[in-house]
């Protein structure tokens, strides 16, 4: 039986224009590796780095001619392993899935009550950064839809602006009903974090997503040790590899949460690791999904059931890209997002997804 590896690039385009601090997406490119056992399609799984994130992503050009070495050595290369793919966290997270996918013969990649349909995965509305009046109507929409647990991502309007969207909110759901996050995705100075921390306390936030900028261990440790919002780590897991190098950073911060990404963070191998020793060390967690497709969601929304996590997820819906890969089995209605196995894509369908 011979087996063989391909990769295939896909730009996804968004329906709007989706604003972080960090600027805004109309489009992203991601990329699929396909496992082929004797010519015949047996396993895919999404790539999908992030531009100005993801640590092996320096630039496009540069990005793809690594991917296209590992497949080759894969296809050539009896002894390689996923190992060598440490550091490479997008590319090691598509093998993996491609060689679950192939493993199970099924897109459903795990046993449980959700991939039985038995129990959904809850899942918060997350309101991306626009103008005050966007994200106003787009908070009126998720809230009309039946989230019970919001995601504002701040740091890019007018800071004032921002907490009267959250006065807003908060006249008419109070914390007894809904659940507030915000992510500011390293968007506060140092200098003025704490400042802004007190005045985003008096909204009875569940968390705030990386208030400063990665790498500034000390003054997070600060931070997390005084705010008065809990504090999730996100972008300050990403590079952080090697089990000694993840102790250190929670021994060191000790943050309230951790926002676990595994296309970011190390694959699925390493958001188990992550996994244990948040609970090890008494710190929540909870899983976000990272503009992937319909086919990386799928592979997320399994692996977050199978962790059995509390609280709401951070997974997307499926619904931001024009042109993505069609994907029945995964059905959100309200904040529950459900998978029924009996919907699932045939692999005549993912092929020629990866074709056109």
């Amino acid at each position: 039986m011979k087996r063989q590896f391909k990769f295939f690039p896909k730009t996804l385009y968004f329906k709007f224009k989706a604003g972080t601090s960090r600027g805004v997406y109309t489009s992203r490119d991601t990329y699929f590796i396909a496992m082929f056992e004797d010519g015949e399609l047996k396993g895919v799984g999404e790539c999908a780095p992030l531009r100005g994130l993801s640590a092996e992503y320096k630039n496009k050009a540069n990005f793809e001619q690594h991917l296209a070495q590992f497949v080759a050595r894969a296809n050539k290369d009896e002894s390689f392993s996923l190992s060598e793919l440490t550091g490479w966290s997008s590319i090691l997270c598509a093998f993996e899935t491609a060689l679950m996918h192939g493993g199970r013969q099924s897109l459903k990649l795990f046993d449980n009550d959700f991939t039985q349909g038995k129990a959904d995965l809850k899942i918060n509305g997350l309101i991306w950064m626009g103008s005050y009046a966007e994200m106003q109507k787009r908070i009126e929409e998720k809230l009309a839809s039946g989230f019970k647990c919001l995601k504002l991502k701040i740091g890019a309007i007018d800071f004032d602006k921002e907490l009267e969207l959250l006065r807003l909110i908060r006249q008419d759901y109070p914390a007894s009903v809904l659940t507030l996050r915000v992510d500011a995705n390293g968007a506060f100075g140092v200098d003025e974090a704490m400042d802004k921390l007190e005045a985003l306390s008096r909204f009875e936030l569940h968390s705030i997503e990386q208030p400063i900028k990665a790498g500034q261990w000390d003054a997070l440790a600060r931070l997390c040790a005084s705010s008065p919002v809990p504090v999730a780590l996100d972008e300050e897991l990403i590079g952080l590899n090697s089990t000694e190098d993840k102790l250190r950073l929670l021994e060191s911060v000790r943050p309230q949460y951790l926002v676990i990404k595994p296309s970011l963070h190390g694959g699925l191998r390493s958001t188990l690791e992550w996994t244990n020793l948040a609970r090890e060390h008494n710190i929540g967690l909870w899983i976000t999904s990272a503009l992937e497709s319909n086919l990386g969601l799928n592979m997320l929304a399994q692996l977050t059931s199978s962790l059995k996590l509390e609280g709401y997820q951070g997974l997307g819906t499926g619904q931001l890209y024009t042109n993505n890969l069609p994907f029945p089995a995964l059905e959100l209605t309200g904040e529950n997002l459900h998978f029924n196995a009996g919907r699932l894509p045939a692999a005549e369908d993912l092929w020629h997804y990866l074709q056109h």
